[in-house]
Formats: structure tokens, C-alpha cells, sequence
């Protein structure tokens, strides 16, 4: 029953997202705000070109303080290849990318269009409905 359900029934679909042109700080904001661990980059048409995470950002601004230029946009300090998966993913096949790839969340794409986000939350409040 488990691997009839797909990322689309759990995934988030309302998210953060960055431009690669924001500020450093002003996405350290809100990913604060939001209470999130990353989110994504898209481009003007809403492709995914990136990932931004909190790991991110404290690599940026300790980079920046040895060199004493805190600070930059999103752009400079995202990850650009960004593992990703589709909408008709089966959802355990996703909890073992997340599980064993060491990740907290998976953009989900069509195409290369940003369509949401699913993570191990996501996927826990998915089984908990099940039980």
C-alpha cells in the first residue's frame, strides 16, 4: 500500500523560495522565520537552479569573516547541483533518498519547473495519516 503513494500526495507546494540575487542575510532572515533548514533557488520562470540550506549560509559567513567581506547574495553561496526528484516519485523511494543520501529535503520538479518540496516531515505526517 505504502508504494502506491506518490511525493505529490505529501509534498509541500506553498514554499520559500530564493532568487539567486537576494541578499545573504535577507534569506538567513527568512529562513529563520519560516523555521526551515533550506530552500529552494529558482530562476525567473521558477526553474530550479539551486538549494540554499543553513549549512549554506554559516560556510558563507565564516568564509566571510576570515576574508572580512560578510555577507554576498544567495547566488554565491547556494548549491547548484541539487539532486532532485519527480512528483510521481513513490514515497518510500523518497524517504530512502532522504534516509540514506543525508538529506533533509528533496526539491520536486517537472521538468526543470519547481512544483515543491517534500521532506522527512512531509513524509512522517504521510505514514501518520496511514496508521
Amino acid at each position: 500500500m505504502l508504494n502506491s503513494i506518490s511525493v505529490r500526495d505529501y509534498m509541500t507546494r506553498h514554499l520559500l523560495t530564493f532568487h539567486a540575487d537576494t541578499e545573504l542575510f535577507t534569506a538567513v532572515d527568512r529562513l529563520l522565520e519560516h523555521r526551515v533548514h533550506a530552500a529552494p533557488v529558482v530562476d525567473e520562470h521558477g526553474h530550479l537552479i539551486g538549494l540554499l540550506s543553513s549549512d549554506d549560509c554559516m560556510k558563507s559567513v565564516l568564509e566571510g569573516t576570515y576574508y572580512e567581506e560578510v555577507g554576498g547574495t544567495v547566488g554565491a553561496s547556494m548549491k547548484r547541483d541539487v539532486f532532485s526528484i519527480a512528483p510521481d516519485t513513490d514515497i518510500m523511494e523518497a524517504a530512502n533518498l532522504l534516509v540514506n543520501g543525508g538529506r533533509r529535503c528533496l526539491p520536486v520538479v517537472e521538468g526543470s519547473r519547481l512544483v515543491g518540496q517534500i521532506s522527512r516531515r512531509d513524509i512522517l505526517q504521510g505514514l501518520e495519516k496511514l496508521r
